[in-house]
């Protein structure tokens, strides 16, 4: 396993992370618990969940994510040994299917104290490493939304999300902050704040980062890189997408797609098309497309940690295998090829 720092901490954090959103829906507590020994076990230092998990969010299950890491670290006793992250959900007009969640969730001073409280206790412990704010209150370009338009009314400002995020850290309850889904306007506003008010820092920003969603070049990853902002890179694989297992309409049983309605930010036809193209690049080269896809996201010299995801053990040994692969330049080339020709078809 490799390690690198977790932006401009002395953490160090693996450079597989295993995500846990089907904890709770597509996989049961002793799935989960096999997953997480096997990732430690090769290796995976990092964990990340959320309050909103599992997906697709539904009253009936919300928290089991974590409520699944809290059982494992209990009868484990490994807590010492990963580096843990969870995230306060946004504000819940911003996103379908979280109003059931403190009422409609905000990022206010009250709410963030709610939620962080609610998470240790699932959790079963009395801190966590990093707190990640899951999309801003605003409304602004993320989950795929274009055509930026200003609205007048953004909510909570960010200077009381990120002030109630410091009194977390001076709490104990949190070592470090992170937020997710964010534009370059924001990651900018945050460290502002934290320089003109003395509040704590960011040191990471999980956004979506794949073949078929290379936005983050844009802007945030000279950011990422010069303000030590690391990126933690979610759904590399695209919903799946990128291993080909979608490819001409297939739904395989028990796949995501063949299971919630509410995943179609790749499934256009542009995106449909880039898919079936690095498939086949995989396969001309003798390469797992997954893994490619995979291999392609580590390589990147902002990528802190890329966060995987798995409902059966063959999928994770696959994915964390992914670190024994090394695209040569040639390949490079040619996923660049296919990257002019279809470029960010999912943003």
């Amino acid at each position: 396993m490799e390690y690198r720092k977790l932006g401009n901490t002395d953490i160090d954090v693996s450079l597989i992370c295993l995500g846990t959103m089907t904890f709770g829906e597509q996989n049961s507590e002793p799935e989960a618990f096999r997953q997480l020994d096997y990732a430690l076990d090769r290796g995976v230092n990092f964990v990340d969940t959320a309050e909103m998990y599992p997906v697709a969010p539904r009253p009936e299950t919300q928290g089991a994510s974590e409520r699944h890491v809290g059982a494992w670290l209990k009868q484990s006793g490994k807590r010492d040994q990963i580096v843990l992250a969870t995230k306060v959900t946004g504000r819940g007009d911003q996103n379908s299917g979280v109003s059931h969640i403190r009422g409609g969730p905000r990022l206010s001073r009250s709410h963030i104290h709610e939620a962080i409280d609610g998470s240790l206790q699932r959790l079963g412990t009395d801190h966590v490493d990093l707190y990640q704010v899951h999309w801003p209150e605003r409304a602004t370009n993320f989950f795929g939304n274009l055509g930026y338009r200003h609205l007048d009314n953004d909510g909570i400002g960010i200077e009381e999300t990120l002030s109630a995020l410091g009194e977390l850290v001076t709490a104990g309850k949190v070592r470090h902050i992170g937020i997710s889904n964010e534009t370059p306007w924001g990651v900018m506003e945050y460290l502002r704040l934290a320089q003109e008010k003395k509040l704590p820092r960011i040191v990471s920003i999980q956004n979506p980062y794949n073949f078929l969603n290379r936005s983050f070049e844009v802007g945030l990853a000279e950011m990422a890189i010069r303000e030590q902002v690391s990126l933690l890179a979610y759904s590399p694989l695209a919903f799946g997408t990128l291993s080909g297992k979608y490819l001409n309409g297939a739904r395989p049983a028990g796949s995501r797609l063949a299971l919630f309605d509410r995943f179609v930010r790749y499934g256009n036809p542009q995106a449909e098309a880039a898919a079936a193209a690095y498939v086949a690049l995989a396969q001309e080269h003798g390469l797992n497309p997954a893994q490619m896809a995979l291999a392609f996201v580590n390589s990147r010299q902002f990528t802190a940690s890329n966060i995987i995801g798995a409902t059966t053990m063959e999928q994770l040994h696959s994915n964390i295998d992914s670190i024994n692969l090394v695209l040569d330049k040639a390949l490079l080339n040619a996923l660049d090829t296919i990257h002019q020709q279809y470029c960010i078809p999912s943003p």
